[in-house]
């Protein structure tokens, strides 16, 4: 299968801290993918480093071949789990900047969800509130046409219906040659959208499964199997 990232002995530290120790991991293709650990588990540093906004201490990362940087950035379409949005611009504001920062941005994508969740353009970013600001950056991002969409906490602190329709905007609207990279806490709510789980503990990764394995292997589901691995 041809693989779109590659890690291979990719270690970060701070100072004498060890964030990420010696990964080793490989993405395919046309997957979605729980990136679940619990706090300073490594996670954000990992995402960090696939969005070329950290330098590895040591090891390799390749995307579609190539190490973050310029080129990468156009593949990869990022949700961070804080807003780096203007909250004093409007909704149409936005869906300007992204098609004039990105090539790979789909208007007509963006101003359809945008329209089916029924969001005033001229609304500011400030007035929304919390799950329909999380609704309008999901959809900015999702209507890049990118190979590798990393979602940072995407349903937290919103309201059920609102994670309904992430999630469904999460499955709606990748293409089969892309693949998601989705790291929550709260993995009964996402478990029913993945195909695949990645583990890591103290910059480790601890297990890479599908969840169809998980499922066979150990007769529980991802959430559960999580507890008992994590003892939380």
């Amino acid at each position: 299968m041809n693989d779109l990232v590659t890690i291979s002995g990719l270690s970060k530290a701070y100072g004498h801290f060890m964030a990420l120790n010696n990964l080793n991991l490989n993405i395919p293709r046309g997957r979605i993918i729980g990136l679940l650990g619990p706090n300073g588990s490594g996670k954000t540093t990992l995402i960090k480093l696939l969005n070329g906004l950290l330098t590895p201490s040591s090891g390799q990362i390749l995307i579609d071949g190539k190490a973050p940087g310029v080129e990468t950035k156009k593949k990869i379409s990022y949700l961070p789990e804080r807003t780096y949005l203007t909250s004093s611009r409007t909704v149409i504001d936005l869906v300007e900047y992204f098609e004039d920062f990105y090539d790979n941005f789909n208007r007509e994508k963006a101003m359809s969800m945008l329209e089916s969740l029924q969001i005033n353009l001229n609304s500011r970013l400030k007035t929304l509130s919390k799950g329909t600001k999380e609704k309008v950056q999901l959809v900015l991002v999702m209507s890049r046409e990118a190979d590798l969409y990393i979602l940072d906490e995407p349903i937290a602190g919103v309201d059920p219906a609102a994670r309904d329709f992430i999630l469904k905007t999460i499955i709606g609207n990748y293409n089969e040659n892309a693949s998601i990279l989705l790291s929550t806490h709260l993995i009964s709510d996402i478990e029913a959208v993945l195909d695949d789980v990645i583990f890591i503990r103290d910059g480790q990764i601890m297990l890479c499964s599908s969840v169809e394995n998980i499922r066979e292997t150990y007769g529980k589901s991802v959430d559960s199997y999580f507890r008992e691995v994590f003892a939380c």
